[in-house]
């Protein structure tokens, strides 16, 4: 398979209204809706569900992300962005919606609430080993190169 050649991901739904959407041809991925209607509280975090399962081929992950314009406009964010879903998962995909918002936020059935992209992941052998390859930034995390 080429960059170009496109991946089949196979889906069911509960509901036809609920079929993922790509909004526009060259979306990197598709728009996932809410299954059911729910209030989120100021600083709540609630479970969404979905109403949809699929079947992702073996090397590839899909990964739950928040939608810019749901974040930007009322707060509305996936609290695990991204979240993973792992290529043997069969069940529903459920999406954790997180109110960072002063306001209450009402999911409307069917409402596009976050957005699924696929991607690839290499199979990886982890070795253990006594000693790590010394680089420049060493053990420095957490903010250490500095902002500016």
């Amino acid at each position: 398979m080429t960059h170009t050649d496109p991946l089949k991901v196979l889906f069911k739904v509960a509901d036809p209204r609920l079929r993922p959407v790509q909004a526009t041809p060259l979306s990197a991925g598709v728009d996932l809706k809410a299954a059911a209607i729910a209030k989120i509280a100021p600083g709540e975090k609630v479970l969404i569900s979905t109403g949809l399962w699929v079947q992702i081929p073996a090397g590839w992950e899909g990964q739950i992300r928040s939608r810019s314009g749901l974040a930007l406009k009322n707060g509305v964010v996936v609290f695990n962005s991204p979240g993973t879903i792992d290529a043997d998962y069969r069940g529903e995909i459920k999406v954790i919606l997180a109110n960072t918002s002063t306001e209450l936020f009402l999911v409307e059935f069917a409402m596009r609430i976050a957005q699924l992209v696929i991607c690839p992941v290499p199979q990886v052998f982890w070795q253990e080993t006594e000693t790590l390859e010394q680089t420049l930034r060493g053990n420095g995390g957490f903010g250490s190169t500095g902002l500016l």
